[in-house]
């Protein structure tokens, strides 16, 4: 099993189709995004290779492979309005492990590991992300990389019935001085 990363940089018809797939994907819905209300889940977003280029003028995205299969994408922007923490020069992380092959194999904390050095490679100290209340297994894989829990925004996202929380985290990271 072999798990690399490719910086995106040029967003091409076969990815727009792969990130359509992973978007209005049923059981990535109520992870990847949040919703208001129990209609939203069902709301099959349109990806085009404008937006990919929009979101590239603001994020670094990488796409993640398992040998020769693209399984996820990850991505981190600096500053956004979102933090919950206003500290500058914070990357806020997203990771989506878009493929069933590639869950459950190790492979978010390997891509999580390389975009904090992507990340301390930019001179960034601190990262900060948000996690809904419910995706436990997301959760335990940030608190086995040391994110700490710094509070929680209520009733952020629908899921099973209810409002659910989404809990936000942070990492100081550890700037190598070689």
């Amino acid at each position: 099993m072999n798990t690399h990363f490719i910086k995106l940089t040029e967003p091409n018809k076969n990815l727009v189709d792969v990130f359509n797939r992973w978007a209005n994907d049923p059981t990535l819905i109520p992870l990847t995004r949040p919703n208001q209300i129990k209609s939203e889940l069902e709301y099959q977003q349109t990806i085009t290779k404008e937006n990919l280029f929009q979101r590239l003028e603001h994020e670094q995205i990488y796409l993640i492979y398992l040998d020769d299969q693209l399984i996820g994408e990850m991505n981190y922007m600096v500053d956004p309005r979102h933090l919950y923490k206003k500290e500058p020069g914070t990357a806020w992380i997203g990771i989506t492990i878009g493929e069933p092959e590639g869950r459950g194999k190790g492979i978010g904390y390997v891509a999580i590991k390389y975009l904090e050095d992507q990340i301390m490679k930019k001179g960034l100290k601190r990262i900060e992300l948000g996690v809904f209340e419910f995706n436990e297994q997301a959760l335990k894989l940030y608190q086995k990389l040391d994110y700490k829990e710094i509070g929680h925004v209520n009733n952020f996202t629908y899921w099973q019935g209810k409002m659910w929380n989404d809990i936000r985290m942070e990492k100081y990271l550890r700037v190598n001085p070689n």
